[in-house]
C-alpha cells in the first residue's frame, strides 16, 4: 500500500514527525538544501539583466534527490515540511523542482508548523498550501545579492591585497561596526572628574548611609565630555572638573551644616518582560549562560526539533526559534495563566492576559519563542536533557511563564539634603525596597549578570533598568532632620572607552539599525570569525589586522553599497518582496545600478596593499638604516630599507684591464650604492671591498683584476625584518588563548560532530560524512593569519653559537630554532639514539601533513632512509641486526627485527621498484607492554571554525 511522503530538512526531525504521523507516512530528511549556485561561475544572468539564478543539484547531494524522487514516484501524495521561514520555502521549491518531473500529475504541497507537537503537526497537514513564491523569491533574492558582492569584490581583493579574502553584503557592515568601534576606543581621550560621597547619620541615630554630591547652589554638578555624534554637548552628571575644585569643596563640606531638605517616597512597578525574540534569545543566553550565538541557535534547534521525554516519546520542547516577533497563541497564553493560577498563586496573575507589542518591522511570522507545553518544567524533564539543552529551556520557560504574570513592585525612597556653608551643596541618595516580587519570582536576574549589565550601561551613558532595585535600606528620615559628617569620600575617576562589541552586544546592534534578520544573525558572526576577520579575546571581538584594512577598502570604495542605511533599506525591501509589495528583478536592477558603478570606480582606484611600502621612524637593529612597513603573508611588517632583491653580478678581468670605466658603467646600471667588490682564487675569497661610489669602484676592480681570476659585484642587502605586532591583537595574552571546546553539533542532521584528520590537518566532521546517504558537513579549523611572537628558551644555539633558540609556530605545530634566522637555520630536532643504517647519520622523529609521526634520516635528500616505526637501539639477539623496531598492535606494543619481514606492517614498494628482502630473514619479536590509549587531537576552540555545507 503506497504511503504519502513527507520532506523534513534533518533526520533529527524527521525521526519526531515519523511517530506523530504513524504508518500512513514515509517521512524522510533532505539533510539542508538540495540546490545551489555553483562554486566555480557567479551562476546570475547579468547581460540581460534578469538576473536568473543558475541553480545545480550541490555536490554530494545526488545520492539524496535520487533517493526522494524514488519515494516520490511510489507515493500518493508528496508534503514538503521545511522550516517556516524564507529559507525553508525555498529549500521547498528546489524540492518541488527536482521531484515533479517524477511524479507527474501528483499534487505536490508545502506544510508549515511553528512548534513540533502533535497537535500543531497534524493540524498543519489540515492546512496544506502551494509553494509561497513570495517567500522563495525574498531567500532567492538574498542570495543573489549575496553572489553578486561576494563574486565581485573578491577578486578585487585578491589583487589589492592577497588571495583567498573575501567580502560579503551583510558581514562586511557587521565588521565595520566592530572596526568602526576599535577606531573609537584607539582614539579615545579619557576624560578626568571627580565625585565626592558623604557617609552621613542622624543624629541620635545609629545606622549611617552614603549620599552624593549633585549640584552646588541648585545648580548641577557636571563636567563637560565632548559631544555626541550630532554634535550637541555631553556632561558627566554628579561630578567636578578637577583636584582643586574638589580640594576647594571638601573645606567648606567639612564646616557645613547638613540637614534633610526633603524626602519622596512612591511605589515603582516593574512590569514583566515580553517573550523572547531569536535576538533577545541570544543576548541573555550570552549573559546569563556564557553561551555564544552559534551555541544557543544550535541547543535551541534541538529543542525545537524533538527531545524523548519518556513515556510521551519524543516532543519539540519550544516553538520556532528564528522569530522578531513577541506573538503568543491564546491557547499558549491560557496554558501559562492556568499554571501561574494553580501553582503559584492568584495574586501572580494578572486579570487579564499581558499584551506586548512587537517592533515597527518585525516580520511577525511566527510566534515568539516559548516552550510548547508549560506542563513541561524544566526540572520535570531534566533527566532527560543535556546540562546545556536543561539551561537553556529552563531560561525560555522561566521568561514566557513570567511574561504572564504581575509586575514586581518596589518601595523607593529619594533624599535630599543640603550641606549649607559658604555655598549650599545639594547630596542625594535613593533606596529601594522589594516590596512584592511579581513575576522575579521565576524570572530574577543573578547579581552578577545585572552587575555586568548595569557597568555597560553605566559606561554607554544610560542607567540600567535594574540600577534602581538595589535593595539599599535607609535608616527613617524626615524633613528638616539635622544630620552628622562621618566622613567625605573624595574619589578621582576617568571615563572609559566605549565597550568593545561581543556577540549579544553586535546582535543588539544589528537588530537596532535593522542590519540582518532573527535566521542570519548566527550566520554573521561566524563568517567574520571564520574569515579572520575578527578575533574573539575575553569574549570580545577585537578587529584583526586584516579586517581593519579589509574594511577600510571596501568602505572607501564602495560607500554606497556598505552603508548602514542602505543595508537595513534592502533588509525593508526583501521584507516588501516577501509581502508582494516589490518585484524580486526590481529590487536586484535598483542595487546592481549603484554596484556596478562602484565596481568600476574601485578597480581603478583602490590601493594596492600587497605592494605597501611605508616609511617609518623605527631603525634596523642589523644596519641602522630605517625601516619601512610592508605587507606580507601575516599582515604588516617591518623591513630594513636597505634589503635589495638583486642578485650579485659576474664580472670578467679582460674587460676591466681594458677598459675599467665601461664595466663601471654596466655595473652602476644594474646595482646601487653600497656594493661589495669581492676577488675569487680557486673558490676562496682573495680580495672583498665595500665601494660607495663610482671612483672607489673603479678601484677596487682594478685591484682585484690583479689580485684574483674572478670578479664578483654583489650589492650591499640587509634582511632584517620585524613583525608589527603593535596593530595586530596580542595572541600570546592570555586573553587570546582558546577557550574551552565545547560540544558541536551538525547543522544539517543534528548529529554531535566529531574531530578528524585530513590531508591539510585536524577537522570537524559529521559522523555520517561517508554514510549513505552522507551528510558533508564539515567545518574546517581556523589557519591563524597571525604567527604568535617567538618564545625565547634561554639556550644558545650551537650552530652558531651567537643568538638564542627560540619557539615558533608551524604549520605542523611549536618547533625550536635559531633567533638568527634566516644566517642561521639551525632547528631543534628530536633525535634517536640509533644511527641511520645506510650513512650513519642520526635519526630524527618527523611530522607528516596528517599530523602523524615518522623518523627518517637527517642528511636527507642525500640519504632517503625512512621508517614508520620507532627504531630502538639494541642488537637482536637471534640475527645480530644493529636496532630493533617498536610495533603496535592491537594486543600490544612489541620489539620487532628488522628483518622479521612478515611481522611488520605491509608497505607499499616505491613506483617502478620491487619491495626489498633483507639479507638474512629473522622472526625475533617480544610483547613489552600494552597498546597506549590513542591520544585526544587537540581541538581548537570552536569559535574559529567555519561551516562549510557541502563543501
Amino acid at each position: 500500500m503506497a504511503k504519502s511522503l513527507v520532506i523534513v530538512e534533518s533526520p533529527a526531525k524527521a525521526k519526531t514527525i515519523g511517530k506523530y504521523l504513524g504508518n500512513d507516512y514515509t517521512v524522510e530528511a533532505s539533510i539542508g538544501h538540495i540546490m545551489d549556485l555553483p562554486k566555480n561561475d557567479i551562476g546570475v544572468e547579468l547581460k540581460k539583466r534578469t538576473f536568473e539564478p543558475t541553480l545545480i543539484v550541490s555536490p554530494g547531494k545526488e545520492k539524496v534527490v535520487d533517493r526522494l524522487k524514488k519515494l516520490a514516484a511510489k507515493a500518493d501524495a508528496i508534503y514538503l515540511a521545511p522550516d517556516p521561514d524564507r529559507e525553508g520555502e525555498a529549500i521547498a521549491a528546489h524540492l518541488k523542482m527536482q521531484i515533479a518531473p517524477a511524479v507527474r500529475n501528483k499534487k505536490i504541497q508545502r506544510v508549515t508548523f511553528n512548534e513540533i507537537t502533535p497537535k500543531a503537526v497534524k493540524a498543519a497537514f489540515s492546512h496544506a498550501r502551494d509553494i509561497n513564491d513570495n517567500l522563495m523569491y525574498a531567500q532567492q533574492t538574498r542570495r543573489v545579492l549575496d553572489r553578486l558582492v561576494g563574486y565581485q569584490i573578491s577578486p578585487l581583493l585578491w589583487d589589492k591585497v592577497k588571495r583567498g579574502l573575501s567580502a560579503g553584503r551583510v558581514q562586511t557592515v557587521a565588521l565595520r561596526l566592530i572596526v568602526e568601534r576599535e577606531r573609537e576606543i584607539n582614539a579615545f581621550n579619557p576624560v578626568e572628574y571627580w565625585t565626592i560621597d558623604a557617609e552621613l547619620m542622624p543624629k541620635g541615630g545609629k545606622q549611617s548611609f552614603l549620599a552624593r554630591l549633585v549640584g552646588i547652589n541648585g545648580e548641577p554638578a557636571r563636567v563637560a565630555n565632548g559631544t555626541d555624534k550630532e554634535g550637541k554637548p555631553q556632561f558627566l552628571s554628579n561630578a567636578l572638573a578637577d583636584q582643586k575644585i574638589t580640594d576647594a569643596t571638601i573645606e567648606a563640606l567639612k564646616k557645613a551644616t547638613w540637614t534633610v531638605r526633603g524626602v519622596e517616597k512612591k511605589e515603582r512597578r516593574r512590569n514583566a518582560p515580553a517573550p523572547f525574540t531569536t535576538s533577545k534569545l541570544q543576548q541573555d543566553a550570552a549573559g546569563r549562560l556564557g553561551f555564544n550565538v552559534r551555541r544557543t541557535m544550535g541547543v535551541a534547534q534541538r529543542l525545537y526539533e524533538g527531545i524523548d521525554v519518556g513515556k510521551d516519546g519524543t516532543v519539540g520542547l519550544i516553538t520556532y526559534m528564528r522569530t522578531d516577533s513577541v506573538r503568543v497563541s491564546p491557547d499558549a497564553i491560557t496554558e501559562a495563566r492556568d499554571y501561574i493560577g494553580k501553582k503559584l498563586g492568584a495574586k501572580y496573575l494578572p486579570a487579564s492576559a499581558n499584551q506586548f507589542k512587537g517592533k515597527k518591522d518585525a516580520q511577525d511570522a511566527h510566534e515568539a519563542i516559548r516552550p510548547t507545553h508549560v506542563e513541561y518544567t524544566p526540572e520535570s524533564i531534566r533527566r532527560y536533557l543535556t546540562d546545556e539543552q536543561f539551561r537553556l529551556y529552563k531560561l525560555i520557560w522561566n521568561r514566557f511563564v513570567a511574561s504572564q504574570m504581575t509586575p514586581a513592585v518596589f518601595d523607593q525612597t529619594s533624599v535630599d539634603i543640603a550641606a549649607k556653608s559658604d555655598k549650599t551643596y545639594d547630596f542625594r541618595v535613593s533606596g529601594s525596597v522589594l516590596k512584592f516580587d511579581g513575576f522575579l519570582k521565576v524570572y530574577e536576574a543573578p547579581q552578577a549578570v545585572a552587575a555586568t549589565e548595569k557597568k555597560a550601561e553605566e559606561e554607554s551613558g544610560k542607567q540600567s533598568e535594574d540600577s534602581e532595585d538595589a535593595e539599599t535600606s535607609l535608616p527613617a528620615l524626615n524633613q528638616g532632620d539635622p544630620l552628622g559628617l562621618n566622613r567625605l569620600d573624595p574619589q578621582q575617576k576617568f571615563t572609559d572607552p566605549p565597550p568593545r562589541f561581543n556577540e549579544a552586544s553586535l546582535v543588539k546592534t544589528l537588530e537596532e539599525l535593522g542590519i540582518g534578520r532573527p535566521s542570519t544573525y548566527a550566520s554573521i558572526i561566524n563568517t567574520i570569525q571564520e574569515r579572520d576577520y575578527v578575533k574573539k579575546m575575553k569574549s570580545k571581538l577585537v578587529p584583526t589586522e586584516i579586517g581593519m584594512v579589509v574594511t577600510e577598502l571596501l568602505v572607501k570604495n564602495f560607500p554606497y553599497i556598505f552603508k548602514f542605511d542602505y543595508t537595513a533599506q534592502l533588509e525593508s525591501e526583501l521584507d516588501d518582496v516577501e509581502d508582494g509589495k516589490e518585484k524580486w528583478t526590481d529590487l536586484l536592477k535598483g542595487f546592481y545600478d549603484h554596484f556596478e558603478k562602484e565596481l568600476v570606480v574601485a578597480d581603478k582606484n583602490m590601493e594596492e596593499i600587497k605592494r605597501w611600502e611605508k616609511p617609518t621612524t623605527e631603525i634596523c637593529e642589523k644596519c641602522g638604516s630605517p625601516l619601512i612597513l610592508k605587507w606580507g603573508k601575516f599582515g604588516s611588517f617591518f623591513s630594513c630599507s636597505n634589503f635589495s632583491k638583486a642578485k650579485p653580478m659576474a664580472v670578467a678581468i679582460g674587460p676591466v684591464k681594458k677598459d675599467v670605466k665601461a664595466v663601471v658603467k654596466k655595473v652602476t646600471a644594474k646595482l646601487g650604492f653600497p656594493m661589495t667588490v669581492k676577488g675569487m682564487v680557486d673558490d676562496a675569497e682573495a680580495f672583498a671591498e665595500e665601494v660607495e661610489d663610482d671612483k672607489h669602484l673603479r678601484d677596487a676592480l682594478t685591484e682585484a683584476a690583479e689580485r684574483s681570476k674572478k670578479i664578483v659585484v654583489e650589492p650591499f642587502s640587509c634582511d632584517y625584518t620585524r613583525e608589527n605586532f603593535a596593530d595586530k591583537p596580542d595572541l600570546a595574552s592570555p586573553d587570546a588563548q582558546d577557550a574551552e571546546a565545547e560540544e558541536e553539533y551538525c547543522d544539517n542532521c543534528g548529529k554531535q560532530m566529531v574531530l578528524k584528520n585530513g590531508p591539510f590537518g585536524p577537522f570537524m566532521s559529521c559522523p555520517d560524512y561517508s554514510a549513505d546517504p552522507p551528510c558533508k558537513t564539515i567545518r574546517k579549523l581556523n589557519q591563524k593569519q597571525q604567527q604568535k611572537p617567538p618564545e625565547p628558551t634561554g639556550e644558545i644555539c650551537p650552530e652558531c653559537g651567537k643568538h638564542e633558540l627560540v619557539k615558533r609556530q608551524g604549520p605542523y605545530g611549536e618547533f625550536i630554532s635559531c633567533s638568527g634566522y634566516p644566517k642561521c637555520k639551525y632547528i631543534k630536532q628530536n633525535l634517536l639514539e640509533v644511527p641511520c643504517p645506510k650513512d650513519g647519520a642520526p635519526i630524527a622523529e618527523r611530522r607528516t601533513r596528517r599530523n602523524t609521526t615518522f623518523y627518517g634520516c637527517t642528511n636527507y635528500p642525500k640519504c632517503d632512509f625512512t621508517s614508520n616505526q620507532k627504531l630502538v637501539p639494541g642488537p637482536c639477539p637471534k640475527c645480530k641486526s644493529s636496532y630493533l623496531l617498536e610495533v603496535e598492535r592491537k594486543d600490544g606494543v612489541y620489539l620487532v627485527c628488522p628483518n622479521n619481514v612478515e611481522a611488520l606492517p605491509k608497505r607499499k614498494a616505491k613506483a617502478g621498484e620491487e619491495a626489498a628482502k633483507p639479507a638474512t630473514e629473522c622472526h625475533f619479536e617480544k610483547r613489552i607492554g600494552d597498546k597506549p590509549e590513542p591520544k585526544e587531537l587537540e581541538r581548537p576552540d570552536p569559535e574559529k571554525t567555519r561551516p562549510l555545507v557541502e563543501a
